[in-house]
């Protein structure tokens, strides 16, 4: 595995962990007050887990068919999105 490959890998895992969190934090909102909210946005932080777990499967499995210029974007991608996952959870911890 290339190194661009393994940092994309790495960025979607992180992306996931993220997710996870959020997950089980609206899970607890929705255990406690029944409201739609929670369950909306863990329907939303489920549907991210899953593009992120196909994009960590294909970063692993699928390297070689990717152009390898643009592995830079792709990387901006994952890390735009890290950095509005951090900011989110850190919303929703407030």
């Amino acid at each position: 595995m290339e190194s661009t490959s393994l940092v994309l890998s790495i960025v979607s895992m992180a992306n996931m962990a993220v997710l996870g969190i959020l997950i089980c934090i609206f899970g607890k909102m929705y255990v406690t007050t029944k409201a739609q909210l929670p369950l909306g946005m863990i329907v939303v932080a489920g549907m991210l887990f899953l593009h992120n777990i196909i994009g960590a499967l294909a970063y692993f499995s699928m390297d070689q068919l990717f152009s390898h210029e643009i592995f830079p974007y792709m990387l901006g991608v994952g890390i735009a999105e890290l950095g509005g996952l951090l900011i989110f959870l850190k919303i929703t911890l407030d």
